[in-house]
């Protein structure tokens, strides 16, 4: 949905923008370090996916547990510090 701002009493209060620019920016190239998930140790609680900012934690299809977006996570590591069952770990990307 594209609106005309015509002047900045029409710009939003905050940081919103009006459409997603998710395809267009591959964040994943600022990454130095990638979530890593093992899968037995997944107790799917969904806690990863709940705080990622970058909405790049998704549910597997087969609901067995979550991937990565690697091409938007920037690896902040906020899955594998909020992950109860300390199945996410952090390694260096190559």
């Amino acid at each position: 949905m594209r609106r005309e701002l015509r002047s900045y009493k029409d710009l939003p209060p905050g940081p919103i923008t009006f459409e997603t620019t998710r395809g267009f920016f591959k964040t994943g190239s600022w990454r130095t370090f990638r979530p890593v998930v093992e899968l037995a140790k997944c107790k799917k609680c969904w806690i990863c996916w709940k705080f990622c900012p970058d909405v790049s934690v998704r549910i597997r299809e087969d609901g067995k547990g979550v991937e990565f977006d690697y091409d938007h996570c920037k690896g902040c590591g906020i899955c594998a510090n909020e992950c109860p069952a300390g199945a996410i770990q952090m390694v260096p990307e190559e």
